[in-house]
């Protein structure tokens, strides 16, 4: 891979802009592999987290797509012309897939919840806190906020004092994180979803569960209705 060796003082910009060229002039084929970090660190002369920070972009983007222990591939439908003109990101979650976790947390988490207004003690109610305390404070990057996120939603699952619930929660931790994350990213951080999570808190705190599930379940309905106007728009783009 001829890419030239990239020292410049915006270093993020200039290896994002490498591998766009690499992708427009054809280099890197539709549903190929892109090289490894530590290949285009050594390439491009730079950082990992240089490197990570500009497939991030594509991935955003949605132009690639990351694989769990396989790699960063590019998308089989791209197209030179996709990364010209797409300005918005895309939900890397299919419409199956948030649908099928949302009836995982209609039906498990909203029990918790009915759980733990009953059993829930102090120190419950305090990890419930300094997870919310932790979105607040990192509303500005979504990856440290949907760490949190989780951990808001695993709290009121280990509230609940169900050992099964809280044990099920730890096993799918990386699916759920996953799809809080790509809520978090292709939806963005809104005013909405820290208001819900202060009115879950605030309803688990006053042991009230039905106000809890209500919100949640209001919020979860608003999501599919913004990820099915995503996905329309990106349908209408790509027919333009």
């Amino acid at each position: 891979m001829s890419v030239k060796s990239t020292q410049k003082q915006n270093v993020v910009n200039d290896v994002f802009e490498q591998l766009r060229k690499k992708l427009m002039d054809g280099s890197w084929a539709p549903g190929s592999r892109l090289p490894s970090e530590l290949e285009l660190c050594s390439t491009l002369n730079v950082s990992r987290v240089s490197v990570r920070s500009a497939v991030q972009r594509l991935r955003d983007l949605g132009i690639v797509i990351t694989r769990q222990g396989s790699g960063s591939y590019i998308r089989e439908d791209f197209t030179p012309q996709t990364l010209n003109t797409k300005l918005r990101p895309v939900m890397n979650l299919s419409k199956e897939e948030f649908h099928d976790m949302m009836i995982f947390r209609q039906t498990m988490e909203f029990k918790c919840m009915e759980l733990a207004v009953i059993h829930a003690t102090p120190e419950d109610i305090l990890s419930l806190e300094q997870a919310l305390n932790r979105m607040l404070v990192n509303k500005n990057d979504y990856k440290k906020y949907s760490e949190a996120d989780f951990d808001f939603h695993l709290a009121i699952a280990k509230a609940s004092q169900n050992k099964v619930f809280y044990n099920v929660m730890l096993s799918i931790k990386d699916s759920y994180y996953y799809y809080l994350e790509e809520l978090n990213r292709a939806l963005g951080i809104t005013l909405e979803s820290v208001d819900t999570h202060i009115k879950v808190y605030l309803a688990m705190k006053n042991r009230d569960a039905s106000t809890a599930v209500q919100v949640l379940g209001e919020t979860m309905a608003e999501n599919l209705i913004a990820i099915e106007r995503i996905n329309q728009a990106i349908s209408s783009d790509n027919r333009g």
